[in-house]
């Protein structure tokens, strides 16, 4: 990675169920969702992934009565067809997996096979409704099928992913700074990297990621401490990220900096 201007830096919010500790409390209710997301937003959160509890309909349209954040639907564990709300709502995004689920938590496992026929399908149904997908990328297997996309003509830039380090399963990575600038290496020309982290590794790799000009994700999903080894609800987690990022010169984007960024575009 040459040496250049970064751009500003986008924290993406997970407040989701904590796969390896799902007694850690987050926001269950739209109306509780959407508060979550505000404060996020106003800790420097530009990008707030959820799981909408399975309610897509009723989260987007909360969270959209209550702030302008980027709205990210995850679960990419779940069929297009229990997703179809996101597409009808035209959430800003959707996550979309390019391998296989296989992750083994705390109270269980997810065992998913997705080809590469649904991944096209997935981004067919993007392009149809202006929802902008963000693949997630478990190992370098992973950045075949978006090179396989790439060259189907099924997606354009930029291409946002994420990248999972640490996650137990049979998709495990290891969570060193190592690891990240293996595959970050790997990733085609015109992708917009976020980095994702599961255990006590994460503030190394997110920091590395950061310097890079990379984008990171924080929130109870993927590792519910602070530095100081307390759980924390996700907005003060983002806040902790974002003195980190400015401790170490990277600005942090705002929506209107994010939205560039990702190459989404709202409609009115």
């Amino acid at each position: 990675m040459e040496d250049w201007k970064k751009p500003p830096l986008v924290i993406t919010a997970t407040s989701n169920i904590c796969w390896m500790r799902p007694e850690v409390e987050y926001p269950k209710t739209p109306d509780a969702i959407a508060e979550d997301a505000r404060l996020c937003l106003e800790a420097g959160a530009s990008v707030y992934h959820t799981h909408a509890e399975g309610r897509w309909g009723e989260v987007i349209r909360a969270i959209r009565s209550k702030c302008e954040v980027i709205i990210q639907c995850g679960m990419s564990s779940v069929s297009l067809k229990e997703r179809s709300e996101v597409f009808e709502e035209r959430a800003d995004m959707i996550s979309i997996i390019l391998s296989h689920h296989d992750e083994a938590f705390a109270f269980q496992e997810f065992n998913v096979l997705h080809d590469r026929g649904e991944m096209e399908e997935y981004a067919g149904a993007c392009q149809r409704f202006g929802v902008v997908p963000e693949f997630e990328i478990w190992h370098s297997g992973s950045i075949w099928n978006l090179r396989y996309l790439i060259g189907r003509g099924a997606i354009r830039k930029p291409y946002v992913t994420t990248l999972f380090f640490g996650w137990p399963g049979g998709t495990w990575s290891p969570p060193t700074i190592e690891e990240y600038l293996y595959r970050r290496k790997q990733m085609p020309q015109g992708s917009v990297c976020n980095v994702s982290v599961m255990g006590e590794n994460q503030m190394k790799v997110l920091a590395a990621a950061i310097v890079s000009g990379d984008h990171v994700r924080v929130g109870t999903e993927d590792y519910p401490y602070d530095r100081g080894g307390t759980v924390a609800p996700t907005h003060k987690l983002v806040r902790e990220i974002r003195e980190v990022a400015e401790a170490l010169g990277r600005p942090v984007a705002d929506v209107r900096e994010a939205l560039k960024i990702l190459g989404i575009e709202r409609r009115k």
